[in-house]
């Protein structure tokens, strides 16, 4: 357990600090109106930008040992605490202003990790029947048409829906690496949960990018938080076998809902402050969207 907690928390801080050299990288580069091959390379010549990619990519990493020791509601509430690390270090490093609200998140996802820490057990089985493995891939295709559909609109309802279906691809890529049969090579070649985990994964970040474009970053945010994390901590408990620890039940509910809730605070932390011009380059005024 002491092992997976610590991966978790590590991959929070990579994910966190991971959002904010991105940040200052691409702010650093020349602003353009679309993708260009010169902006792409200026990028990849950026080493804060490139830092937090490679952030992102340990982050990942830690999160999969985390994910295959500990029960999923813990894994999934730290994890998304991410956004608690990039506003303390959004504040130091792009000199943007917390207001009560980030504070009060902030102290909420703080709350609830400690008492995540004290109330959760044991992870439950690894294993599942080969139906859920079909599932979750079935679930992914699912998605990813009804990101196709949502996308053709505009508007905060258009992001909440389509951040929602993005936190649905990242809380698959979560399930899949927990029940992923790694025996061997061919039998990760013929698991339905590894093309689910390569779909959703790449399915989410697109989805969350397209909800981006059409509403506001809470909008996204926060329907894309309540998927990721509610969908698979019930499904890790329900289907998996997930626990808290003996007596302390209520210590992990209650930690997992202030992590969450905290989480939905500090939603509102990467949209432009009132009054600026959201294309315009002021790094003091915006802050970076999280992952």
């Amino acid at each position: 357990m002491l092992l997976g907690l610590t991966a978790a928390l590590a991959a929070t801080a990579c994910f966190g600090f991971g959002s904010v050299f991105q940040a200052r990288g691409a702010r650093a580069a020349p602003h353009v109106d679309r993708v260009r091959a010169g902006l792409l390379a200026a990028l990849v010549r950026s080493w804060p930008f490139v830092l937090g990619t490679v952030m992102d990519i340990a982050g990942f990493a830690l999160s999969i040992v985390a994910l295959r020791t500990l029960p999923l509601f813990t894994v999934q509430a730290v994890t998304n605490a991410s956004l608690a690390v990039t506003a303390l270090a959004a504040v130091r490093m792009l000199g943007t202003h917390l207001h009560r609200s980030d504070t009060a998140g902030i102290t909420a996802v703080v709350a609830g990790l400690l008492l995540l820490t004290v109330g959760s057990g044991t992870e439950g089985r690894e294993d599942a029947p080969p139906a859920f493995h079909l599932a979750l891939l079935g679930t992914t295709v699912l998605m990813l048409a009804g990101t196709a559909l949502l996308a053709r609109r505009a508007g905060n309802a258009a992001a909440a829906g389509i951040g929602l279906l993005a936190g649905v691809g990242f809380g698959i890529t979560s399930l899949a690496v927990r029940v992923l049969d790694a025996s061997s090579l061919t039998a990760v070649l013929a698991d339905p949960a590894t093309y689910a985990l390569a779909l959703g994964g790449v399915g989410g970040y697109v989805a969350y990018a397209l909800a981006l474009q059409r509403g506001t970053v809470t909008a996204a945010t926060a329907a894309g938080t309540l998927s990721e994390t509610f969908g698979p901590a019930v499904i890790g408990v329900l289907a998996l076998g997930d626990t808290a620890r003996p007596g302390y039940a209520w210590c992990a509910v209650l930690g997992f809902l202030l992590a969450v809730g905290g989480t939905f605070l500090l939603a509102r932390f990467a949209e432009p402050e009132p009054g600026t011009d959201p294309a315009a380059d002021h790094p003091a005024e915006r802050t970076p969207a999280p992952r």
